[in-house]
C-alpha cells in the first residue's frame, strides 16, 4: 500500500522539496499540496490523505488552529514541520498536545538545504506517523490530588523512558503525581532546545516541580528531572544521595539522550529502590536497560499496546521479559506510586 501524503506549507519551495522527496519513495506519494488551511481543509475532505505534513506558521489560519479543528472533525495522522527555536519548541509541544504524532525540526538557517539533508529522516517519520494510532485529547482518569498514599521513602526513584507519543503520555503520568512523590527522572527522545520548554510546560500544570536536569544536582522529593536534549542522563549514588550526571558521549541505541543509559545507571545506583516504566515509541531503546533494572530488583512496567501511539519500545521490552507487567497508560502512575510508597500503618494495630 502506498501512503498518501498531503503537504501543507505556505512556502512553495518547501512544498516542492517535500513533494520531490516523498514521490521518490516506492511506498508513498503526494496526493496534494496546500499553501494554507482553507485549501488544506478542502483537500482533507476530498482526498482523505493517510498522513498530513503540516507547517506551524502559515497565513490566515496557523497550523495549530487548523490541527485543533482537524483532530476534532476528522482525526488524521499529522507530522508537524517545526523550527529549532524556543518559540518553535513551544508551538511544537502544543501541536503534540492537540494530537500531532511527531515533528520534523527545521534548521534555523538554510531550510531548503536542511530539508534535503534530512530527507531520510523525513520519509522515516512519515512511515512512523502512518503506523501510529491517533488518539483524541486525553482526560486524566486519576485525580491530581492523590491522598491514598502515605509519605514516601526518600531513596525511592521513579524512572520513565519514552519516544514518539511520549510527550503526552508523560504528561498523563506526571499530572497524577502528588507533591510527596519520590524524585522522577525522565528520558524522552527530544532535541536540544525542546526539553527546557517541555519541562516548563509540565511544571505549569503539575503538582510536582518539573525541570530540565542539571549536572551534579541532588535528586529531591516532589521534583521531576528531564534529560536535556543531546545529553545522556545518568544517576549515580554518592554520600547516601542520588545525583544527576550528564554525559555528552556518543548516541546509545541510536539516541542521545538514551533511555538505556538512564535505566542502566539506575540499575547500578539504586536497583530495587526504582519503579520504572517504558512508554510509547519506535525502536529498541530502553529495553535492555529495563531488563537490567528488573534483574536488579526494580519494579518495571511497560505501556500496553492498546494505549500506545507506537508500540515499539514497550514491545521490545516485553519481548525480552524486561517488564514485570503491562498496563494501560491511565493506570501507570498508580502502579508506580504503589511500588514506591511506604506501607501504610494501621493505627489500630498494637
Amino acid at each position: 500500500m502506498s501512503i498518501g501524503v498531503l503537504v501543507v506549507d505556505d512556502s512553495a519551495l518547501i512544498r516542492s522539496l517535500l513533494s520531490e522527496i516523498i514521490n521518490q519513495q516506492k511506498d508513498m506519494h503526494v496526493v496534494g499540496v496546500a499553501k494554507d488551511a482553507y485549501i488544506a481543509k478542502e483537500m482533507v475532505n476530498s482526498l482523505s490523505p493517510d498522513v498530513i505534513t503540516l507547517d506551524i506558521e502559515m497565513p490566515k489560519v496557523n497550523g495549530l488552529t487548523f490541527l485543533d479543528k482537524l483532530m476534532k472533525a476528522r482525526p488524521t495522522p499529522v507530522l508537524m514541520i517545526s523550527t529549532l527555536t524556543e518559540q518553535g519548541a513551544e508551538a511544537t509541544l502544543r501541536a503534540l498536545e492537540l494530537g500531532a504524532i511527531d515533528y520534523i525540526a527545521k534548521p534555523k538557517l538554510g531550510v531548503s538545504e536542511g530539508i534535503s539533508i534530512y530527507q531520510q529522516e523525513i520519509v522515516d517519520k512519515i512511515r512512523l506517523v502512518f503506523q501510529a494510532k491517533v488518539f483524541k485529547s486525553r482526560v486524566n482518569s486519576i485525580a491530581r490530588k492523590n491522598n491514598q498514599f502515605d509519605s514516601f521513602l526518600k531513596q525511592k526513584i521513579i524512572a520513565i523512558g519514552a519516544s514518539t507519543g511520549g510527550c503526552e503520555a508523560i504528561k498523563v503520568i506526571i499530572e497524577s503525581l502528588p507533591i510527596t512523590s519520590p524524585p522522577v527522572v525522565i528520558t524522552q527522545h527530544m532535541p536540544a532546545g525542546f526539553t527546557a520548554s517541555f519541562a516548563q510546560r509540565l511544571n505549569n500544570v503539575c503538582n510536582v516541580a518539573v525541570k530540565e536536569a542539571q549536572d551534579g544536582e541532588v535528586l529531591v522529593q516532589g521534583t521531576v528531572y528531564i534529560a536535556p536534549g543531546n545529553k545522556h542522563l545518568l544517576i549515580v549514588a554518592k554520600n547516601e544521595e542520588y545525583r544527576v550526571k550528564l554525559d555528552e558521549g556518543e548516541p546509545v541505541s541510536g539516541h542521545k539522550p538514551s533511555v538505556d543509559v538512564m535505566f542502566s545507571s539506575l540499575a547500578q545506583a539504586a536497583g530495587k529502590q526504582v519503579a520504572a516504566t517504558i512508554l510509547t515509541g519506535m525502536g529498541k531503546d530502553g529495553a535492555k536497560g529495563l531488563l537490567a533494572l528488573r534483574q536488579s530488583g526494580a519494579y518495571t512496567v511497560a505501556q500496553s499496546e492498546s494505549s500506545c501511539v507506537i508500540y515499539g519500545m514497550p514491545k521490545e521490552a516485553v519481548k525480552i521479559s524486561a517488564a514485570i507487567e503491562q498496563t494501560d497508560l491511565d493506570l501507570i502512575a498508580q502502579r508506580l506510586l504503589e511500588r514506591t510508597a511506604k506501607p501504610l500503618i494501621n493505627k489500630n494495630t498494637h
